[in-house]
């Protein structure tokens, strides 16, 4: 079999997981599981339909890095709980997900599914870095549209989007984000941060929306000469010129923030399935009424 490599967003599955599925089975002790089993079958259906020989579920070790911040203060500033004491940022996590993320390391481990993160870093980072060592086709699970920027159809690197739900899973290839965007795939980050995502607390230039930025990126190809046009008179009209060399400082640290890491330093992982322990899981399942959730998983794994 070809070999073919998946790296969860993890984060973003089970956030999906926890909002999607009713909260109506419990395990014996009353606790929530809806988080768990719905990314259980998430996961049980990503093998089945696309058939990784390779899993890694990529791991927020740091949610919003001191050094993003640092560069951005406003970056996701939206997200931390409020009136939290001096210290690491908190962010807003409601208490029943908060509670399950242990167990979901723990059915994670017994699938023989790697989780890796890397301190300082967010998942999309170590998703980046992963995805540019590899030496395989690779698909990349989220539904945060940030990650279109890793989409590279020479290496065979693309997104399944789950932003429209895990029954209306969207490939994202670089055809997708010019039908989608009127920019390729690697423009995506400097489209980004001049469009600005709200969801992410990224201001954009004030006055260029998605339209001015395709245009833009379209007759300069990159935020570097887009820049260079400005200071030279020849890029866009002269209003977009002038919001452009406004937004200067903030041209100057936006791309660092927006563009995801594809060099850390991560130790060698086995993330070849297979070594799943089957026992494990299911003593696992009985304890926290994971039910049907962890028999599909089991089911789709290879052994």
């Amino acid at each position: 079999m070809t070999d073919r490599i998946m790296l969860l967003d993890t984060a973003s599955l089970y956030f999906r997981a926890f909002y999607g599925v009713p909260d109506k089975v419990k395990a014996a002790d009353g606790s929530s599981v809806n988080a768990v089993r719905g990314l259980l079958d998430m996961i049980a259906k990503l093998v089945t339909t696309y058939r990784p020989t390779r899993l890694v579920a990529c791991w927020d070790d740091d949610w919003r890095p001191a050094w993003r911040v640092d560069l951005l203060p406003s970056y996701k500033a939206h997200r931390v709980v409020e009136a939290v004491a001096a210290g690491p940022d908190v962010e807003e996590v409601p208490d029943p997900l908060q509670a399950q993320i242990p167990l979901i390391r723990e059915a994670l481990a017994v699938l023989g599914i790697p989780v890796v993160g890397a301190a300082e870093h967010e998942a999309d980072d170590v998703i980046g870095t992963l995805a540019t060592r590899a030496d395989a086709p690779v698909d990349i699970v989220t539904g945060d549209r940030d990650l279109f920027q890793l989409v590279d159809d020479a290496r065979g690197i693309r997104v399944v989007y789950t932003a429209r739900g895990m029954s209306n899973l969207e490939i994202v290839d670089d055809a997708a984000v010019v039908g989608r965007y009127g920019v390729h795939a690697a423009q995506y980050a400097d489209f980004a941060v001049l469009r600005g995502d709200p969801s992410d607390g990224l201001p954009g230039v004030a006055g260029i929306g998605e339209k001015s930025a395709a245009s833009l990126l379209a007759a300069h190809g990159s935020l570097d000469a887009i820049r260079a046009a400005v200071a030279d008179g020849t890029a866009g009209t002269p209003a977009q010129r002038a919001k452009i060399a406004a937004a200067a400082d903030y041209l100057e640290v936006a791309p660092t923030v927006v563009r995801v890491a594809r060099d850390l330093t991560l130790a060698p992982v086995d993330d070849r399935l297979g070594s799943l322990d089957e026992d494990a899981a299911t003593a696992l399942a009985q304890r926290w009424n994971l039910g049907s959730s962890m028999s599909r998983a089991l089911a789709a794994l290879p052994r």
